[in-house]
């Protein structure tokens, strides 16, 4: 079993008009709702890999049972924190010159008893798991040391994946990190520098595991990715794929990933299949996930170098 501990779950309404004037009423061209965050849709693609995946976090009582359906039509176990008000809503609007204008509607606040129950279902939670996935931004009213308590939870025999950035990231990596996975933009935000050659991309990555982390999986979006443990380091580019949509793109590699790191693959499997699920997920125009079928197409093809 794998853990994802979802820490601000979001419902994404993604909308089409013919154009977007203020003032104005207008038709609806297309609707598209996600059932959305990090660490749940990590969750979603472990199960469509055929691995146990059981979500955890907090959830709201409004509009949170969607989330249920959604879960249980993917065969993802789930325990939530359940909580007051609403999860928060971003409403996406494209027009026909691809315009997008996003509205963002925020959750309620988490109170302090809510934070401590889900720190103590993590903890007993993890005690049966293989690895623990924690991903993403904090939920409102909990400061950036809160997912540090979320890390510092996760029961020690479990594997700890951590997919965030800035003080998230290096607060957390004193309690030890099996894989991280930034991407170039994060690592550069987090660390405060500028990566503008592989020098100073694997100087950057080694900087992670200096402070934890046992291995890095560092995302470059259309190029690839890149993983080290501080000795060997691979390169994987990705395949040239028609390119539908990239949501949800770097939760597919984080949670092939995670498959591969609980099954005892070495790095380039682990680069490999993170690759290969990131890939065949922005081949999908309506999906946060991806297709098993797609990713084992991709697989084979996929080459990996030693940097």
């Amino acid at each position: 079993m794998i853990l994802c501990v979802s820490l601000s779950p979001c419902l994404e309404i993604n909308v089409e008009v013919d154009s977007l004037t203020v003032g104005m009423s207008h038709r609806v061209r297309s609707k598209r709702t996600f059932f959305t965050g990090k660490s749940l849709n990590v969750a979603i693609g472990l199960s469509r890999l055929g691995a146990d995946s059981l979500a955890t976090g907090f959830m709201y009582e409004d509009n949170g049972r969607l989330f249920e359906q959604e879960l249980h039509k993917e065969g993802v176990t789930y325990k939530f924190v359940w909580v007051d008000g609403r999860v928060k809503e971003v409403y996406k609007f494209v027009d026909r010159r691809s315009m997008l204008t996003e509205v963002v509607d925020e959750a309620s606040d988490i109170g302090s008893d809510k934070a401590d129950q889900l720190l103590e279902y993590v903890n007993d939670l993890s005690s049966d798991c293989k690895a623990v996935v924690i991903s993403g931004d904090v939920a409102g009213g909990l400061s950036d040391d809160y997912f540090e308590k979320v890390v510092s939870s996760v029961n020690g025999n479990a594997m700890k994946v951590i997919d965030t950035e800035g003080k998230k990231l290096t607060g957390s990596l004193k309690y030890g990190a099996d894989l991280v996975k930034p991407n170039l933009d994060e690592l550069q935000r987090t660390l405060n520098v500028r990566i503008t050659d592989k020098e100073s991309m694997l100087k950057a990555c080694n900087a992670l595991i200096d402070m934890g982390a046992k291995r890095v999986l560092l995302s470059l979006g259309k190029k690839g990715a890149v993983i080290t443990d501080g000795q060997k380091r691979y390169y994987c580019v990705s395949m040239n794929v028609a390119m539908n949509s990239t949501a949800g793109a770097g939760d597919a590699m984080v949670a092939a990933a995670t498959k591969a790191l609980t099954e005892g693959k070495d790095i380039k499997d682990i680069l490999l299949s993170g690759v290969a699920a990131g890939t065949a997920a922005v081949t999908l125009p309506d999906s946060i996930s991806f297709d098993k079928e797609k990713y084992e197409e991709l697989l084979p093809s996929l080459i990996v170098k030693e940097i």
